[in-house]
């Protein structure tokens, strides 16, 4: 059988061969873990970010269903009695006495202009808070509590005007309105500072 080999010029010096590859090795190796090390670190935060959500709390006001994040909610329970405030707007329902504490109630569908329709035993109240100012608001049913994505959201729907747009967080396909807690806690509007002068 014939064997066919390379002219010393085309095989190159083994020495210098073996000398570059081992160079090569030491410091390009380090370079390539550095770059793979700092692309795995980079991924996890990507991954996250595509499956971010909010814990939301689901309540039904007349006949559409709304949500708050579950951050700003401390405690969710039933409504006995409310004493109504003089020289209030008419969404300022009163106050009630709500674990030895006494609450402003705001009625959502007065302060969103919604048409009244009340359903039976609307009682439900959830308390909302964030810093030093707190406020309950009452809900015709209470849902729960579940997890949506962020990427669920979509900005808002034709149907959502006025007040109700301001305060929106954004809405699902199921068309459930999701509320900005912050922005309601915040208004100045909802903080009432009249005085009764006798």
């Amino acid at each position: 059988m014939r064997k066919f080999s390379r002219s010393p010029a085309e095989r190159g010096s083994p020495r210098t061969a073996t000398g570059s590859t081992s160079a090569l090795s030491s410091e390009k190796a380090k370079q390539i873990l550095q770059m793979r090390a700092l692309a795995l670190a980079e991924e996890p935060p990507a991954k996250e970010a595509r499956n971010e959500g909010i814990d939301i709390l689901e309540f039904v006001l007349g006949f559409e269903r709304y949500a708050l994040e579950s951050c700003y909610v401390t405690h969710v329970g039933h409504l006995e009695d409310i004493v109504p405030l003089p020289c209030t707007p008419a969404f300022i329902r009163g106050v009630a006495t709500l674990l030895g504490e006494i609450l402003p109630i705001i009625d959502l569908k007065k302060f969103f202009e919604m048409p009244e329709s009340e359903l039976p035993g609307r009682n439900k109240l959830i308390v909302l808070q964030w810093g030093k100012m707190t406020f309950s608001t009452l809900a015709d049913e209470v849902l729960g509590v579940r997890r949506l994505l962020l990427t669920d959201l979509q900005p808002s729907l034709p149907t959502l005007t006025g007040i109700r747009k301001k305060y929106l967080k954004g809405v699902t396909s199921e068309r459930l309105v999701v509320l900005d807690a912050a922005k309601l806690l915040l208004d100045e509007s909802i903080v009432v500072e009249e005085q009764v002068i006798e």
